[in-house]
């Protein structure tokens, strides 16, 4: 499957949730949020959402100083 993220074309094994993706690409704690498809995504609903063949992800963390 093929997937965005941040932008950027990825060739992912299909993971079953969203929750299983991140942890594939890498993604572990609380650090981040992501939008699917341009919308939030609560941390509490990445178990209940399934992805599809080319959709898009941003994963943001936050940036400290100012």
């Amino acid at each position: 499957m093929q997937i965005f993220v941040n932008g950027q074309a990825q060739s992912v094994e299909c993971p079953n949730d969203l929750k299983s993706l991140l942890q594939q690409l890498g993604y572990r704690g609380e650090t981040f949020a992501v939008a699917l498809n341009g919308d939030f995504v609560p941390r509490e609903n990445y178990l209940h959402i399934e992805l599809k063949d080319g959709d898009a992800l941003d994963v943001v963390a936050p940036v400290v100083g100012g």
